[in-house]
């Protein structure tokens, strides 16, 4: 995996402050939320993950040029 350039997370930074509600379009993890759930951005770490709270209970990370998103 590539880790995406410091300008690229401070733009994900910029893009998903903490508190920004994103819809689950796109996640490859057998513990993924069902596409579609909503959840609410804590904050971006230095990898661009997305720290996630998602609505259903579910804490698992967007990460970074594998999974999407769709900002409401």
């Amino acid at each position: 995996m590539r880790f995406p350039s410091r300008e690229t997370v401070e733009r994900l930074r910029r893009e998903y402050p903490a508190g920004t509600r994103v819809e689950l379009i796109r996640m490859d993890d057998v513990q993924a939320p069902p596409i579609g759930t909503l959840g609410t951005v804590l904050g971006v770490d230095d990898t661009g993950s997305l720290l996630m709270r998602w609505d259903n209970g579910s804490g698992l990370n967007v990460v970074y040029g594998e999974d999407l998103v769709r900002k409401l």
